[in-house]
C-alpha cells in the first residue's frame, strides 16, 4: 500500500484518502465521513456512532459493510492504527445512509458534478480566462492571487478570496501556521520571477503556505499568477 495521502475539505472538514496503488484507487476515511455527516468533533463519539450505525447495516446486509476494508490511519494520538476505509462508490453508498441536505450536498461534492463547488469553480476558471478581468488582475502579489480565489469561488465558499484563519495539515504535513501567514506571504510576494526557476521556487512556496482553507491548487494555477 502506497503511502500517498490525499486531504480535501468539506464545510471545513478534513476528508481523507490513501491510494492503493495494487488496485490503482483511493480508499477514503469512513470515519472522516461520518464525524462531518454528523457534525461530530468528538472522535470518540464519533467511532461509537460508526460501530452502531456498522451493527445496523449489517443486520440490514447492506454492501456498505462488505465493502469497507481496514488499513493503518493516522489517529487522534498521532500513531497509525488501522481504520475502516471505503472506496468511491463505498463513501457514495454509505453516504445515501444518512438522510438530510448535507448528506445530499455532500455527495454532489464528492462525486463532483457540475453543479458541486468543485464543478462550477471549473466553469468560473474558464469563464475568467475568457474574460478581460484577468488582464487587471496583479501579477505575483498576494492580492492578485485573492482576485483569482474570489473570483472562481465566489458565492461558493464564504471564505472566497480570504486569506485561512485555521491552521491544516495535509498527509501529516502541517501548512505555515496561520498566526503567522500575513508575514509568510508577504515574503513571498517579495521573492523574484524573473527566470523559469524563480518562478518555479515562487509556486511552490505559496503552495507550502497554503494561503486558503480549500481552493489553494486551482488559484495558482491560472493566470496572471506565476506558474
Amino acid at each position: 500500500m502506497s503511502s500517498k495521502i490525499s486531504i480535501r475539505f468539506f464545510d471545513d472538514r478534513e476528508v481523507r484518502a490513501v491510494w492503493d496503488e495494487e488496485n490503482a484507487k483511493w480508499w477514503f476515511s469512513v470515519l472522516d465521513i461520518v464525524a462531518l455527516l454528523t457534525n461530530q468533533d468528538d472522535y470518540t463519539k464519533t467511532r461509537n456512532y460508526w460501530k452502531y450505525l456498522k451493527a445496523k447495516l449489517k443486520k440490514e446486509n447492506s454492501q456498505v459493510v462488505s465493502a469497507t476494508t481496514q488499513l493503518k490511519f493516522l489517529a487522534p494520538d498521532g500513531k497509525k492504527r488501522l481504520a475502516d476505509m471505503l472506496d468511491y462508490n463505498g463513501i457514495i453508498a454509505l453516504g445515501k445512509t444518512f438522510p438530510g441536505t448535507k448528506a445530499n450536498r455532500f455527495i454532489e461534492w464528492f462525486t463532483y458534478s457540475d453543479e458541486s463547488i468543485d464543478g462550477k469553480s471549473k466553469t468560473k476558471a474558464y469563464a475568467l480566462f475568457d474574460s478581460s478581468f484577468i488582464n487587471s488582475i496583479e501579477v505575483g502579489t498576494i492580492k492578485g492571487l485573492q482576485q483569482i480565489h474570489a473570483y472562481l469561488f465566489g458565492g461558493l465558499y464564504d471564505f472566497a478570496g480570504q486569506i485561512r484563519q485555521k491552521n491544516i495539515s495535509k498527509g501529516g504535513f502541517q501548512f505555515a501556521v496561520s498566526h503567522f501567514l500575513g508575514d509568510t506571504l508577504k515574503q513571498i510576494e517579495k521573492m523574484p520571477e524573473n527566470t523559469f526557476d524563480e518562478i518555479v521556487n515562487k509556486y511552490v512556496e505559496m503552495n507550502i503556505a497554503h494561503p486558503f482553507m480549500e481552493g489553494n491548487g486551482r488559484s495558482t494555477r491560472i493566470p496572471p499568477y506565476p506558474r
